[in-house]
């Protein structure tokens, strides 16, 4: 604050009055009969921005094929397997995603069947997040088919948020060649996700802050992300089936009884949300998994589905030069009960050979108590320390054999991507195919892979 005059300021105590001017906080201060200003600016409100693309997968199909369009779509295979997303037309018939394929088909048989192409729609994804760059420098991809964005403080490039998502769906929509998204735009990042499924498909639905708690008030707890089917159920056992019944108990109450997520859920019930836009996250995991044509108790088969898995998994940590400590094998049994069973191991691993026998190892430990309806194999427990540079040399690691390993999987990496999936095979995959699989099975191993990302976050 400026002073002038040479008297004491207790001789001439100042008149201090407020009143705003445009987006500032104007003190005008009256000393000695001099007016002078301080003006402070706030903080800009808090904007962040969810988009997701309606339909995405099955609206790609239909814009690739006009043909497809006005008809129910179902991305996700033939007979066994679950949906990994469907048109709008589709879901009129109760159709929705991670549904059995075998449902779909009984509520709408005239359905139109279609097997996933991932490489089209994460070329797609990539022009979407290209774009999505040019309206925010914070941009964090949660899935191939949704994003956050940071909007806050943008209102002098774009004018108000509002029209920034406006302009963003028009973006979306010419680069994409016609594709639609929805945009929730909110003060905090859960909010915002919760909004765009507000007026879905092609919506903007904004939350204005002084909305916030009326809108809490009446959300349903399992709209809130994290509350899944198991935990929902059970705070309806409490009596809390919406947010604002939430503030029937403490939060101390919370945090005892459930942990992290009790206090989480304390925390979205009374809209807070912390978390900011991260640009880029290291993955946390990589995994594969498919449903098998009939479920089986042959260890063989389960074995040759393990390498599969294993090639799969093993090429993509690879790519990312990345390599992990844990390996998960995952069982679904024909009565749909699932377990997992993990090791952990002393030394980080990426080769095929490695996660395939390690994974095998967690099988063979195993009683098989029923028929196996689906197998899977993940890596996790990537290190902090990054990206792992793959050695070229047999010595360069003390565990044993996975400097070998090491170039023999680069080297099948490199044939692969030059000449397509199939120029090298292992012969235990070879030896299957030759008994009559038709590749069916490998195509829905694409499928579930694809409705794995859309599904991550």
């Amino acid at each position: 604050m400026m002073r002038t005059g040479t008297s004491s300021l207790e001789s001439a105590p100042p008149v201090v009055k407020d009143y705003p001017l445009k987006r500032a906080v104007c003190n005008e201060i009256v000393i000695h009969g001099r007016v002078i200003e301080e003006c402070v600016l706030p903080r800009p409100q808090r904007w962040i921005m969810h988009m997701d693309m309606d339909a995405f997968f099955a609206s790609i199909e239909q814009l690739d094929n006009p043909s497809l369009r006005g008809l129910p779509v179902v991305v996700g295979g033939e007979h066994r397997g679950v949906v990994s997303t469907c048109s709008y037309e589709a879901r009129r018939y109760g159709i929705r995603s991670a549904m059995p394929i075998v449902e779909a088909r009984r509520r709408c048989p005239s359905a139109v069947f279609i097997r996933p192409r991932m490489r089209r729609y994460a070329e797609m994804s990539a022009l979407v997040r290209e774009t999505l760059t040019q309206f925010s420098p914070k941009v964090e991809m949660a899935s191939v088919d949704e994003a956050y964005l940071d909007a806050t403080g943008l209102e002098r490039l774009f004018g108000p948020v509002e029209e920034m998502g406006r302009r963003l769906k028009a973006a979306v929509r010419e680069v994409t060649g016609g594709l639609t998204c929805s945009v929730g735009i909110a003060p905090v990042k859960f909010l915002a996700k919760i909004s765009s499924e507000q007026r879905k498909p092609d919506g903007l639905f904004m939350l204005e802050p002084d909305m916030v708690p009326s809108f809490l008030a009446t959300l349903p707890v399992s709209s809130v992300p994290g509350v899944g089917k198991h935990f929902s159920e059970e705070l309806s056992r409490l009596g809390v089936r919406v947010c604002g019944d939430v503030s029937r108990y403490g939060e101390d109450f919370w945090r005892r009884r459930y942990g992290k997520a009790g206090g989480v859920l304390w925390e979205r019930a009374h809209g807070v949300d912390p978390r900011e836009v991260v640009p880029w996250s290291p993955p946390k995991s990589e995994s594969a998994e498919v449903t098998l044509d009939e479920d089986t108790r042959d260890r063989d088969l389960l074995r040759t589905w393990i390498l599969r898995h294993a090639e799969r998994v093993g090429a993509s940590l690879r790519r990312q030069h990345l390599a992990g400590r844990t390996v998960t094998l995952k069982i679904r049994y024909a009565d749909f009960r699932q377990i997992t069973r993990q090791l952990t191991l002393d030394h980080r691993i990426c080769s095929t050979e490695s996660i395939y026998e390690t994974a095998v190892s967690i099988l063979d430990g195993l009683e098989l108590t029923d028929r196996v309806r689906l197998v899977g194999v993940g890596v996790s427990g990537f290190e902090a320390g990054g990206p792992v540079q793959l050695s070229l040399m047999a010595d360069a690691r003390p565990e044993k054999n996975e400097g070998r390993r090491d170039r023999l999987n680069m080297a099948v990496d490199a044939l692969r991507s030059r000449y397509g999936g199939d120029a090298v095979m292992r012969g235990r995959i070879f030896a299957h195919r030759s008994e009559g699989d038709s590749g069916e099975q490998e195509r829905r191993a694409d499928r579930e892979e694809a409705r794995r990302l859309r599904e991550q976050h």
